[in-house]
């Protein structure tokens, strides 16, 4: 009896090593990318919802506490409006120049579809708030286990009609970060379709613009993005419910931008997971002959670098560019 060896699979060998921070950063980031951030705890597959949220609930706290600590940097109020499904909030930076009174910044956050609600969210948008010196609105999508797709995205367009009747579409810039950018995306394409006139800016930073995770940095960022540790997979199935995940609604990478999308600033790093994504999302819109920005940022990781003087050069980046495009 013989017995064959399973073939290699096709690829380069990348034996274990030691990745350095490159001097090219500033000290700050260079300590970042010394230690790696952990998530423990998440629950495997998607069946057992009670231990979903006792996980999200758990993780959302830390995250609160950390979100409301790196927004003391950017003072503002806050406030929340009740909507039929969810809440909005209102982040007022305390300098909003004359000019900009009837600007406004519509902001969805991250957190792997499953993070960020509440607060936790509002102070996600704080920074770009406070930097491009806008009245930003922060919406509360609702998310799995009891709320997966669509719900986020109708929780979305639910928020952007409440805006647009105080604000011109054109006067109006959409921002998101990781799946708020991959929300974001997708909330432009459903605005599009359901006839709503379209924002005069979008911001995406790092979005998680493919569920379907095939980027080429998915696997060689896989340990040198000290932020995202792994794919996403059981909270993006937790999210999909299901759903063809080349959806344009949950993957806005697949959409057709030919008929129509907003001028577009995507950010990433060299070592973000989610490099790929942001690259293959800038190609795309180009193609359709929609104006778009790309920059990426040396040896940042998913998200920045959580400040780094770096993060304050993306956000004046993103600040600058909303500026040149809102009405």
């Amino acid at each position: 009896m013989t017995t064959t060896e399973p073939a290699m699979p096709k690829g380069v060998l990348d034996p274990e090593r030691i990745i350095p921070p490159p001097t090219t950063v500033s000290p700050e980031a260079q300590a970042f990318l010394s230690q790696r951030m952990t998530a423990a705890g998440a629950p495997k597959g998607t069946a057992d919802k009670a231990a979903w949220k006792a996980y999200i609930e758990l993780s959302n706290g830390w995250l609160t506490q950390q979100m409301e600590a790196a927004a003391a940097m950017f003072p503002a109020t806050l406030s929340e409006h009740q909507l039929e499904r969810t809440t909005l909030y209102e982040v007022v930076p305390e300098q909003i120049a004359a000019e900009d009174a009837g600007r406004a910044l519509f902001y969805i956050h991250g957190g792997a579809f499953i993070h960020g609600s509440g607060r936790a969210g509002a102070y996600m948008a704080m920074p770009l708030a406070c930097t491009a010196g806008l009245r930003t609105f922060c919406v509360d999508y609702r998310m799995p286990p009891d709320h997966p797709f669509p719900t986020g995205l109708d929780d979305a367009v639910e928020a952007y009609r409440h805006v647009l009747e105080s604000y011109d579409a054109a006067s109006i810039a959409v921002a998101g970060g990781s799946a708020g950018g991959g929300l974001a995306g997708s909330l432009i394409l459903k605005l599009r379709d359901l006839g709503l006139p379209l924002p005069g800016a979008c911001v995406l930073a790092t979005p998680e613009a493919d569920l379907t995770e095939a980027g080429d940095t998915f696997e060689t960022n896989h340990y040198a993005d000290v932020v995202l540790q792994g794919r996403l997979t059981d909270s993006i199935a937790l999210y999909a419910d299901g759903h063809d995940l080349t959806d344009p609604y949950l993957s806005p990478l697949f959409g057709d931008f030919s008929k129509g999308f907003p001028p577009t600033i995507l950010n990433s790093g060299t070592r973000d997971a989610f490099l790929s994504n942001t690259v293959l999302m800038h190609r795309k819109l180009l193609r359709a002959g929609i104006e778009a920005e790309l920059h990426v940022w040396e040896a940042m990781p998913h998200g920045g670098f959580f400040g780094a003087p770096e993060d304050q050069e993306v956000l004046q980046q993103q600040a600058r560019f909303i500026r040149r495009y809102l009405a």
